[in-house]
């Protein structure tokens, strides 16, 4: 059995199962800011500020920040 991985969501600890996604982080560790990153409207990057898939797989140690987004969607320019 393998053990948890620790990463870090927006300054805090998390564990989670080897394999876990970014997406997996947010659903454990930011719940509010899930569906908003699904839509589009919220922003997951990691420890440079460059942005992350949320399909991306995690390492242990990964750091993440996750925000709302400023920039408007194509969707709301309509």
């Amino acid at each position: 059995m393998d053990a948890e991985i620790r990463i870090y969501l927006n300054e805090r600890g998390l564990l989670l199962a080897p394999g876990a996604t970014a997406r997996d982080a947010l659903r454990h560790g930011a719940p509010e800011l899930l569906a908003a990153a699904e839509a589009g409207m919220a922003l997951v990057t990691d420890g440079r500020g460059l942005p992350v898939s949320m399909e991306t797989p995690l390492e242990a140690g990964a750091i993440l920040r996750a925000a709302r987004s400023s920039r408007r969607t194509a969707d709301a320019d309509r």
